[in-house]
């Protein structure tokens, strides 16, 4: 089509004509899901900082080892073990050695209190508050039980070595382990054992110990001292548990038994192997012997009564209390200790 012209559209005009292609209804509605998310981007914001924490702790907690829940002390004894001794009334032929034999199971008494001393057989006069060689039948002897032991259990208040040990060494393989005192060659344990008694116990064990633990064991009580007389049997029926020093065995941390511990046997001087077994003081109820499970049930001892009785060993060498082995509980008004 010749001789046709067109006009070129002014700046103006094209201002207009883009203006006029822009949606602006809308460019008008973009905000509005703007404005309406901010709430909730908020609302999420906040929810986040609880929540993340708490799934944090809850797959630590599910990948970590459990902590384990304290357990509760065993109740304090009622009535604490207390060393004593019983009557017997000479009869008819009896001799020191018949009866220290027949009455305290004790094999060896002619071997202990021999002729060949007469530092021993006096120390047993003393004792037994009689001439051995004038005994006649009706005279009344105290007897006492030969190197006898003691049940106890009390929290750990202290513990320190009985001698200068070096540290253990640092393991190969980088745990987190559980460090403690090393006993393997022995520590003195200061052991509560009522509110307001306080006992050292002379321990070596390769068990973990520390203050607050609470530990069993049975354990020697300390010998009296008689010049001359080095494998004296009697303890000194005046001496206290409070702040005694003893030596022990049968050892038991909180809930572990140390199976690797000084039997009772292998605390010198004594003659359990020779006796054949032991003489125990205790005390019934959860805070004693209860604890070694000795059946006394039958005797329906009140709880905290104390008592004396004869533990025999086992083939593996144990002491164990069986039915019908006697049992003698402390007499308040006499001071002594009478048949159960």
């Amino acid at each position: 089509m010749a001789g046709h012209s067109y006009r070129r559209s002014t700046p103006g005009e094209n201002v207009r004509i883009v203006l006029h292609a822009i949606p602006w209804r809308l460019l008008l509605l973009v905000p509005l899901p703007l404005i309406s998310a901010f709430p909730f981007f908020l609302f999420g914001t906040a929810a986040g900082q609880r929540l993340l924490p708490a799934l944090t702790k809850y797959f630590y907690n599910l990948s970590s080892a459990p902590t384990p829940t304290a357990t509760p002390y065993p109740p304090f004894t009622a009535s604490l073990p207390l060393a004593g001794s019983l009557l017997y009334t000479v009869r008819e032929g009896d001799n020191c050695d018949e009866i220290l034999s027949a009455q305290m199971n004790m094999a060896d008494a002619g071997q202990v209190f021999s002729d060949a001393s007469p530092v021993s057989v006096k120390a047993l006069d003393r004792a037994i508050g009689q001439d051995c060689h004038a005994l006649q039948p009706g005279m009344v002897i105290t007897l006492s039980p030969q190197y006898p032991l003691v049940a106890i259990g009390g929290i750990v208040e202290a513990i320190s070595p009985t001698s200068s040990l070096q540290p253990l060494p640092t393991p190969l393989i980088n745990v987190q382990q559980q460090i403690g005192i090393d006993c393997t060659s022995g520590c003195n344990l200061t052991v509560r054992v009522a509110p307001k008694v306080q006992m050292h116990l002379i321990v070596p064990t390769a068990l973990q110990i520390h203050v607050g633990s609470w530990v069993w064991a049975q354990a020697m009580l300390p010998l009296k001292r008689i010049a001359g007389f080095s494998n004296y049997p009697y303890t000194d029926p005046a001496s206290s548990l409070d702040g005694a020093i003893l030596r022990a065995c049968d050892f038991q941390v909180d809930a572990t038994h140390d199976d690797n511990s000084l039997s009772c046997s292998q605390l010198t001087p004594n003659t359990i192997i020779d006796d054949n077994g032991a003489w125990l003081f205790g005390a019934s109820g959860p805070g004693s012997l209860d604890h070694w499970h000795f059946s006394l049930s039958s005797l329906h001892l009140p709880t905290g009564t104390r008592v004396l009785l004869w533990l025999s060993l086992d083939n593996n060498g144990n002491l164990v209390y069986r039915r019908g082995s006697p049992v003698f509980k402390y007499d308040e008004g006499t001071h002594l200790y009478v048949k159960a």
